[in-house]
């Protein structure tokens, strides 16, 4: 059992014991592994923050065999997210990502584009960029590395060219757009606006910026492939709940103020009631007394 060597990414982490963990994670060499950390919960652990979901790590393992978790020895951090303790936002992002890489990855099948398409959009979510847009290109491009993007330029039954129009079928089931002849008895079809199919152009690269979407756009997309990415998989993601978040400008910060601002409203709001009810009291006990008069 020879120990390998190589950069890795936290995915997953799940206790084990009191002081151990079994952390999923995705490499650069091996692709997807499952490691036995012992000792990862310790106080004077060796493995510091490097067992921190989203972490990248240079990392040495013991490849066990194929029914046996392999065994991590060593565990050095690169990189920390600190996106997490930043904004909300962010965080799901982040989170989202690593659903996907874990659910749609197999163990041992390494990608070596995939791991720095995923180390990059963690770089560009810790540096707070459009956590809506990051995470579209990531599955666009996640999609097109594994051999599942969706076809949004031909037909995907007859190969035939889509013409440009309003509005376009797409079925999420065929797995792309549909020209007017194959979409007869096709189910699960939707109508997509052209706007949406060059939004996924553009976000189909992953070497440029992020490109400039109407935020109508963005949402119709956002929309599409909460469902394309649910039929893939065969369930929702369970962090795909959370997306709606990711359009609104808000941190950690903003969200304690606003719950802040939400409990003074509440204590104003029973003072003005306290304030009122011992105005009726004392007209109530005026107009009694003047009837007594």
């Amino acid at each position: 059992m020879a120990s390998e060597k190589t950069d890795a990414i936290m995915i997953r982490i799940v206790d084990f014991s009191e002081s151990s963990c079994i952390a999923t994670m995705f490499t650069r060499d091996f692709g997807k592994i499952g490691v036995m950390v012992k000792g990862a919960r310790r106080p004077k652990s060796p493995f510091e923050s490097a067992i921190d979901l989203l972490t990248e790590s240079r990392i040495v393992f013991i490849h066990k065999s194929s029914d046996s978790l392999d065994l991590l020895t060593e565990a050095k951090l690169a990189r920390r997210f600190r996106a997490a303790t930043r904004s909300l936002p962010h965080l799901y992002a982040g989170y989202y990502l690593a659903e996907l890489l874990d659910a749609l990855t197999h163990v041992g099948d390494p990608h070596p584009d995939l791991y720095e398409l995923a180390r990059e959009t963690v770089i560009q979510l810790d540096e707070l960029h459009d956590p809506l847009s990051l995470v579209i290109r990531f599955e666009l491009n996640l999609l097109r590395l594994l051999g599942q993007k969706p076809s949004f330029e031909n037909c995907t039954l007859c190969g035939g060219e889509i013409p440009q129009q309003p509005r376009v079928p797409f079925g999420q089931l065929s797995g792309g757009v549909l020209c007017g002849k194959c979409r007869v008895g096709q189910s699960r079809v939707i109508s997509l606006s052209w706007g949406v199919l060059e939004a996924m152009r553009l976000f189909s690269v992953c070497d440029t910026p992020l490109p400039a979407v109407d935020p109508m756009v963005l949402g119709e997309l956002r929309g599409v492939l909460n469902n394309y990415m649910a039929n893939i998989m065969g369930r929702r993601p369970r962090m795909q709940k959370l997306l709606s978040i990711l359009g609104r400008p808000t941190t950690i910060r903003d969200d304690a103020l606003s719950l802040l601002r939400k409990a003074e409203a509440q204590v104003s709001m029973k003072q003005d009631i306290s304030k009122t009810d011992e105005t009726d009291k004392d007209v109530l006990n005026e107009s009694t007394f003047s009837q007594n008069n």
